[in-house]
């Protein structure tokens, strides 16, 4: 793409040369991207497009579809252009102003390439928040809050990745005074790899929990590979750490700078004054009433977390307020949706902590309707799925729920266990989430349970229940 189409370029050819370590190797005119992609089917008119090398997928076969949809240029991986170099020149051929970048490793050099965009925003105000679970909450949470006083970017859902976390600060712009960022991580020496992308200058932890434990091993493994977020504060950082989680010492003394703790009570301004269920929590700030929408203890600390930040930089009680009012929750997410049912849509994630507060949740709410549980596996717990899996059926049976429905492999652990512990429970087992079990369960929900009954819908992404929602709510 021509230079003088394409408008300002987010870098020259020089500093992806110099950030990458590549060597342009094909394509000539007038260097310029506006965009970056690593999915073909995104990319538009003056993206620079980064194939990446999975398991089973070669990103470089999508090339020539990547540019008859507009990137202007390509990061090729150097073994891939050493191993066929025809292949890139042919379609130079007919693309002869497409600029070819080979670089040792493709992720790696979109890594590098986004710090570098990073650092043309000094003064940006960097926050990073991670966590086993609630980080997108709280993400959330806070860009409403900080929106009432700067101009925010932030990731669009959950974009917190090895590739997710660059290609979201390629956003930031000008006139951006925050740069909000989600950190996750699934491996060892991610949260590393992206820390040094943002290089944030405050970090929010929601908690250390066993999400992803299966690849990482333990708890103690996860912690260390949070406290990556703190890698780049140089003295001048400031961490939020939740002083109730059993990790919080670890993480405060991986800290080489500012460390606030927060949590119920330890802020004599922020005060709890009721929790209204499914309507969320009442708390005040400086005598100013304010609520989280979501509901449960574990949005009220998330609350807490982003409500601690947003004082350190110098919002309002008002501002916090107003912030929390605009607040939409987030797909998926503890979202209370009301219909012929009651439904608790929680399906965006999951993972023991996250399951057991969602069954906590809805066992405590002190309501005469009937209560459902429709659970889903918990993917990616590797050695403990089965142990996990049979907690969540002994959650069941301890909780106050009428009916249960256990969706997927690893959930007819939790099916088993229930049983065994209370053998009278009205519980149905389906080994696959496929479109026609989704059908059975709405089917005998709404053929067995009353108006009004609460369902709480609860599983990994890859369960995919939500599909259940709508069923329930006659809307299809």
């Amino acid at each position: 793409m021509s230079g003088e189409n394409c408008g300002k370029s987010l870098l020259n050819l020089e500093q992806v040369l110099e950030a990458t370590g590549g060597v342009h190797v094909l394509g000539e005119g007038d260097f310029c991207f506006t965009d970056v992609q690593t999915d073909s089917r995104n990319v538009k008119e003056g993206t620079l497009f980064v194939p990446l090398l999975g398991e089973k997928q070669d990103g470089h076969e999508y090339i020539p579809q990547a540019i008859e949809k507009g990137a202007g240029s390509v990061f090729i991986a150097m073994a891939s252009w050493e191993k066929r170099p025809e292949f890139f020149t042919e379609i130079s051929k007919s693309n002869p102003d497409v600029f070819f970048i080979a670089v040792e490793n493709t992720m790696h050099a979109l890594q590098a390439a986004a710090a570098k965009y990073v650092e043309q925003f000094p003064h940006l105000i960097k926050i990073g928040v991670t966590g086993s679970s609630g980080k997108t909450t709280a993400k959330e949470i806070l860009a409403s809050i900080l929106a009432q006083k700067y101009n925010v970017v932030t990731n669009p859902g959950n974009l917190n990745s090895e590739t997710g976390l660059p290609l979201s600060v390629f956003a930031i712009r000008d006139e951006h005074k925050v740069g909000l960022f989600e950190m996750g991580m699934n491996r060892k020496n991610e949260m590393a790899e992206i820390a040094g992308v943002l290089k944030p200058r405050f970090a929010l932890v929601t908690n250390i929990g066993t999400a992803h434990i299966g690849i990482l091993g333990s708890r103690q493994a996860i912690a260390e590979e949070k406290a990556h977020v703190f890698d780049h504060f140089n003295s001048f950082g400031t961490a939020f750490i939740p002083k109730d989680d059993d990790f919080a010492d670890f993480l405060a003394d991986s800290v080489e700078g500012k460390v606030v703790f927060y949590g119920e009570g330890l802020d004599e301004n922020v005060r709890f004054v009721k929790d209204d269920g499914l309507d969320g929590t009442e708390f005040s700030v400086d005598g100013v009433s304010c609520r989280i929408k979501l509901p449960g203890s574990y949005n009220y600390k998330n609350a807490l977390g982003a409500v601690a930040v947003a004082r350190i930089l110098g919002l309002s009680a008002t501002q916090i307020r107003d912030g929390l009012e605009k607040m939409e929750g987030a797909f998926g997410r503890s979202e209370v949706l009301h219909g012929k049912y009651t439904v608790v849509q929680d399906c965006y994630n999951a993972n023991p902590d996250s399951m057991e507060k969602a069954i906590g949740l809805i066992s405590s709410l002190e309501s005469k309707d009937r209560k459902v549980f429709v659970l889903g596996d918990m993917l990616e717990l590797g050695s403990v799925s089965s142990e996990a899996h049979k907690n969540t059926g002994s959650l069941c049976a301890s909780s106050n729920a009428d009916k249960f429905y256990f969706v997927g492999s690893e959930m007819k652990a939790a099916y088993d266990q229930l049983l065994s512990e209370k053998p009278a429970s009205d519980a149905k087992y389906y080994p696959e989430s496929s479109d026609d079990a989704i059908r059975q369960i709405a089917d005998d929900i709404r053929n067995t349970m009353p108006d009004s009954t609460c369902v709480l819908v609860k599983g990994s992404r890859g369960m995919r229940l939500e599909r259940l929602t709508p069923l329930l709510q006659g809307e299809c």
